[in-house]
């Protein structure tokens, strides 16, 4: 693991259970695992071996949901096959393979197949012929049966930009609004899983938890320097305040005739900036308004002058918030107030 990248937050899901389902060829001493149990170290993990064949493998995430009964269960690839399926829990699908069996004849994953991760049964290769990939294809088929709208929410689904073995956000937006694309390939780094997945996490746990953080609305001009870059230290204030506060980016609203922006370009062509740079933190928390007074909320930071009254304002550039160090320290001071 990159300590650049991994923290821990002993009081994210604490006390809770994570069930986690590796991907094809893997097993539950994954690097993933590891992972999990190192950022989230007051949670228990549970992470079992998987059966080769699907139907095995399924019928023993039904068994395990029932005696575990996790808070949170998240599957990767093929993994996130299998917690698709798994109704009536919070769940998060990473790169799901919704079309295994296609995955498997496209890339190779035939014929005698080495585990990437050592297994408890000592196991060490497997073989897949054609019966046992239709036996895969019946199994993914079942994919979005029985689904009502309470579990529609309760599921959201990752998409790596640079995943090149599976691409199912189109299929599985069909089904759950929750689809989200990340920075990443199709297997999890540290630096994917702590910029993408643990955002997603803590607004699951803060679901859970009824925990109501206090409410800072950021300006989107004073992310964007002159080069329509992130200003310098930008991103590492918005990582700081997400662990802290609920976060949302202010944006101008579209118009039908858009005039540019001191910073560049206009309203609703700023998503992009915002999926580039902020990535997973600004979905769901993007707000297009040309109102920034009647934003409620508990903090406001930004350039322009909006008069607000409904939030502390900070405008950046002052003396007092000069660059975004200045912002993380002031924020660093109230300790989440």
């Amino acid at each position: 693991m990159d300590n650049q990248y991994v923290k821990q937050f002993p009081e994210l899901m604490k006390g809770k259970t994570i069930m986690y389902v590796h991907g094809f060829g893997s097993s539950g001493q994954s690097g993933t695992v590891t992972r999990m149990r190192t950022v989230f170290p007051s949670a228990r993990v549970v992470a079992p071996d998987l059966p080769v064949h699907p139907a095995e493998a399924l019928s023993l995430l039904r068994q395990l949901c029932q005696d575990e009964q996790p808070d949170l269960i998240i599957g990767t690839s093929m993994g996130g096959m299998y917690t698709e399926q798994l109704r009536g829990f919070d769940r998060i699908c990473i790169n799901p393979a919704l079309q295994i069996a296609d995955t498997m004849q496209a890339h190779g994953m035939t014929g005698t197949q080495t585990f990437q991760n050592p297994r408890q049964d000592g196991v060490q290769t497997f073989y897949v012929d054609k019966a046992l990939v239709k036996e895969y294809r019946q199994v993914s088929e079942q994919r979005f049966e029985a689904l009502d709208d309470d579990d529609r929410h309760r599921v959201y689904g990752l998409f790596g930009d640079q995943d090149t073995t599976v691409d199912t956000f189109d299929l599985f937006h069909e089904h759950y609004p929750q689809a989200i694309r990340f920075h990443g390939e199709h297997r999890m780094d540290d630096r994917s899983f702590m910029h993408a997945v643990v955002p997603v996490i803590r607004w699951i746990d803060d679901r859970q938890e009824g925990r109501e953080r206090p409410i800072i609305y950021i300006g989107i001009e004073a992310l964007i320097d002159a080069y329509r870059k992130p200003a310098s230290s930008s991103q590492k204030a918005v990582r700081f305040l997400i662990e802290r506060y609920q976060v949302y980016f202010v944006c101008p609203a579209p118009s039908p005739n858009p005039t540019p922006l001191p910073w560049g370009g206009e309203g609703g062509g700023l998503l992009p900036w915002l999926y580039e740079y902020v990535n997973v933190p600004a979905w769901g928390h993007t707000i297009f308004t040309n109102q920034r007074h009647l934003l409620y909320g508990d903090y406001l930071i930004e350039r322009q002058d909006s008069h607000s009254e409904l939030a502390t304002r900070l405008e950046f550039g002052s003396d007092q918030f000069k660059t975004w160090d200045d912002v993380i320290d002031y924020f660093a001071l109230l300790g989440g107030q």
